[in-house]
């Protein structure tokens, strides 16, 4: 049932709305909170009419309000440039929300589903001391020629998790352990092939290795990305390689990459 909007006509009483399971809600509130997404949603400070078009709203209702928000610091008014943007409380309730978030949970709940989809084995990692090391691990209905301990570090340069790491991290961070795999094997692993790797994988967004660090094993990892923070958490799914067929390969591909995306859109991050 359509509720008139109280800031419409001056009433100061909040209306409720039922969200189709019987549930009371305030419809005012919601409104509000269409007009803070077209803030998130535009990138950046945005003028009254940007606003009022991105939430499909009229620009004096809008306005009612951005008063209101600013009031109490969830947007702010440029008084130089007139242009609107979150305020001083929103981003210390974002930092929050940051801080109380979970990150290794969100991925490996969204791995799991991944899991489900495709059938494969599925871990997350995150970057150690000493290179990748596994933080969760699922497995699928496909059986495979190995059994993985949480809490193992895998290699930068033949796993596909490490390899996403190689390529998403900063050299300063991956040097030395880099250097420690590459000693005496410098003319296997030239500085041209470990760029080459860099730039595909970046290019591409995912990393695959076949029967790398276990024989028999197709991996294929894809970073997760959290807002604010520069080391990015691996996804990878594990296959037999008899199931390694391409067309199959690049549905495991898609499916990846869009669970990574929606695990770091969840943790904050804006691609």
């Amino acid at each position: 049932m359509a509720v008139a909007d109280p800031a419409e006509n001056g009433q100061h009483a909040q209306h409720a709305v039922s969200d189709g399971l019987g549930r009371q809600g305030i419809q005012s509130v919601e409104t509000a909170m269409r007009v803070l997404l077209a803030l998130e949603e535009g990138g950046g400070a945005l003028s009254l009419s940007a606003i009022a078009q991105a939430s499909g709203m009229q620009p004096s209702k809008v306005h009612r309000y951005l008063v209101s928000l600013g009031r109490i610091g969830l947007t702010f008014q440029d008084s130089a440039t007139g242009l609107y943007d979150f305020g001083p409380s929103m981003r210390r309730l974002g930092a929050e929300a940051l801080r109380r978030t979970n990150e290794v949970a969100v991925a490996a709940g969204h791995a799991m589903r991944l899991r489900d989809r495709t059938g494969h084995s599925v871990n997350v990692a995150v970057w150690g001391d000493r290179g990748p090391i596994v933080v969760s691990w699922a497995y699928g209905t496909r059986p495979l020629p190995l059994t993985v301990r949480v809490g193992a570090t895998l290699p930068l340069l033949t796993s596909s998790v490490g390899q996403v790491y190689l390529s998403h991290l900063p050299e300063t961070l991956t040097n030395e352990v880099l250097g420690r795999e590459v000693r005496g094997r410098e003319s296997e692993w030239p500085a041209e092939r470990i760029a080459a790797i860099r730039a595909d994988i970046r290019e591409r967004g995912h990393a695959v290795t076949h029967s790398a660090v276990i024989a028999g094993v197709i991996s294929v990892a894809a970073p997760v990305f959290a807002a604010n923070d520069p080391l990015p958490l691996a996804l990878s799914v594990a296959l037999p390689e008899s199931a390694g067929t391409p067309d199959h390969l690049a549905e495991v591909a898609a499916e990846l990459h869009t669970t990574v995306t929606a695990a770091s859109r969840e943790l904050g991050h804006l691609s």
